[in-house]
């Protein structure tokens, strides 16, 4: 059966329309460019002048299954720093436990690439974290900060602690203040004309004309264009996959009931049959079964 015909009157996949994941693809996209993940890297330390393109390298945790990244943005700076970026429309406290998950990840493969031994009695080395958020919706109370102890079990002391620093608006005219500029612009849009290519285009060009991500989106229209849209977008995908799941999970149920219930049955008849004096080899032939198991059935000898 083809693509084609698989697709029913209301499938997804016929008609192109915007992401619910527009503004962090975007965000990934944006600073997979060296260039712009320097600028990132300078908005966050200022102070530091001496970083460069080449001493900054991705660290993103990747999901294999759906191609895309579990966390939205990680880089190393040189060996000293691991900085593990997030973009949220949505507030949420779990982004400091995801904050964790990942830098645990990011750690272990870090300690893997360069050959360490955490099983050993020479203390590994590992980079210094950074955790940020950079928080893009509408809430009014901002904490500076997300600790976990805070945010988990009221403050009190606890073995591990994670702070998180949110990030709101940037200053003027960095990187930062861009990319949260264009997702208000994208909201703006979103509510004038729906998840439509109309648009993904207008915010394009607002942005243009307003100088925000200028350069990017001037030299990566197209590119951004796709991004943002997509025919088969990863919740379409990932949505098919756990029904997928789902069915397959409840076939395999429906035949290990009505294996048992054919196997009450069998053990039942065969338990008649020989108390009424068939033999268990008769038994056995009958319902095609070997003599051990009509044996088991019938409590003749232990499994």
């Amino acid at each position: 059966m083809n693509a084609e015909s698989n697709c029913m009157p209301n499938d997804p996949r016929k008609d192109p329309v915007a992401k619910y994941t527009v503004k962090a693809s975007v965000f990934t996209s944006l600073f997979s460019d060296p260039k712009y993940l320097l600028q990132l890297y300078r908005a966050l330390h200022p102070e530091d002048l001496d970083a460069t393109e080449e001493s900054i390298s991705n660290v993103t945790i990747q999901n294999i299954l759906l191609d895309q990244s579990y966390n939205d943005l990680g880089f190393q700076v040189g060996t000293r720093l691991v900085v593990l970026v997030e973009a949220q429309s949505t507030w949420t406290v779990n982004i400091v436990l995801r904050s964790l998950m990942y830098l645990t990840q990011t750690w272990q493969k870090y300690i893997q690439n360069t050959g360490q031994n955490v099983y050993g009695s020479k203390k590994v080395e590992i980079p210094r974290p950074e955790l940020y958020v950079i928080y893009t919706g509408s809430r009014k109370t901002r904490p500076k900060y997300l600790c976990l102890s805070r945010e988990f079990w009221g403050g009190g002391e606890c073995a591990v602690e994670v702070k998180v620093k949110m990030i709101y608006d940037g200053e003027k005219g960095d990187i930062i203040s861009q990319y949260v500029a264009f997702t208000r612009i994208y909201n703006e849009q979103l509510k004038q004309h729906g998840r439509t290519r109309e648009a993904v285009l207008e915010t394009i060009r607002i942005c243009r004309d307003r100088n925000i991500l200028r350069e990017y989106l001037r030299v990566r229209e197209q590119e951004v264009v796709n991004i943002m849209m997509t025919i088969f977008d990863e919740e379409y995908i990932l949505k098919t996959y756990i029904e997928q799941e789902k069915r397959e999970a409840a076939e395999k149920a429906a035949v290990k009931a009505a294996k048992q219930a054919t196997q009450k049955v069998l053990k039942a008849t065969a338990k008649k049959l020989y108390q009424k004096g068939t033999s268990v080899a008769d038994i056995a032939d009958a319902m095609s079964v070997p003599e051990d198991e009509v044996r088991q059935w019938l409590g003749l000898v232990s499994r």
